[in-house]
């Protein structure tokens, strides 16, 4: 019971560690920058908690879906339009902040743009400062100036230093006589997939044993996806 609130190993070197601070500094840095530069400093850091979160998730964990390009901009526009909404029917209280958070989870998981900081920037956006609540819808402006320019930063820097963002999703290859593995394959364990994310050295949010769960119920189906194969092939009598 114990063991499972231990934190689970990370399979990155401190050279990847670093990578990825200097990158979320730098991005978090502009980003702000630039947002201070069209509409003041102090609208500029009501956004730094949501960037510097996203930031994370861009330079540490870019391979991961919550990282991809559509993911923080669809996520921060659909942040701003609830948190806008429910400030001007609701008020901008704790209690409206709260739901527009939710509110925003739901929309997000709907349009497939899920990404954490998205329900944080929903509640600082309610909870806004007077000089940001005084844009009105305008403040939705700041927001993907910020989220623009923190991309930006994302692309250019991970590309630089060779991690490729965004990641594109893999397609599986058509199945055939000529690529079908044979059934005496031996079974990929949670070590196997432990030594092959130490070597590639990111960071992905997901754990070897989470990926060895999936992939013994993928083998699972692929044997009786092959087995139906055969068996509609059989000519009947």
């Amino acid at each position: 019971m114990l063991a499972r609130w231990l934190p689970a190993a990370i399979n990155t070197r401190p050279g990847e560690w670093s990578r990825a601070a200097i990158g979320m500094a730098l991005g978090t840095l502009c980003s702000v920058w630039v947002c201070a530069q069209v509409f003041g400093m102090e609208v500029a850091l009501h956004l730094l908690g949501p960037l510097g979160a996203s930031a994370v998730l861009l330079f540490a964990v870019s391979s991961g879906a919550l990282a991809q390009p559509w993911s923080i901009m669809g996520s921060y526009l659909c942040a701003g339009i609830v948190a806008l909404l429910v400030a001007r029917v609701l008020g901008r209280t704790l209690g409206s902040a709260c739901f527009a958070a939710g509110m925003t989870v739901i929309l997000i998981c709907w349009l497939r743009c899920l990404h954490p900081p998205a329900g944080g920037l929903a509640m600082t956006l309610v909870l806004a400062d007077p000089a940001s609540s005084a844009l009105g819808w305008q403040a939705l402006a700041p927001v993907m100036l910020g989220a623009g320019a923190l991309l930006a930063c994302a692309l250019a820097y991970n590309n630089a230093t060779r991690t490729r963002y965004p990641k594109a999703a893999l397609e599986s290859p058509p199945i055939g006589v000529g690529n079908a593995a044979p059934l005496t394959d031996p079974s990929i364990t949670a070590a196997d997939l432990k030594r092959a994310l130490a070597e590639m050295e990111q960071f992905y949010d997901v754990a070897p044993a989470e990926l060895e769960q999936l992939i013994h119920a993928a083998q699972g189906h692929a044997r009786r996806r092959s087995i139906g194969q055969v068996l509609a092939s059989r000519p009947t009598a």
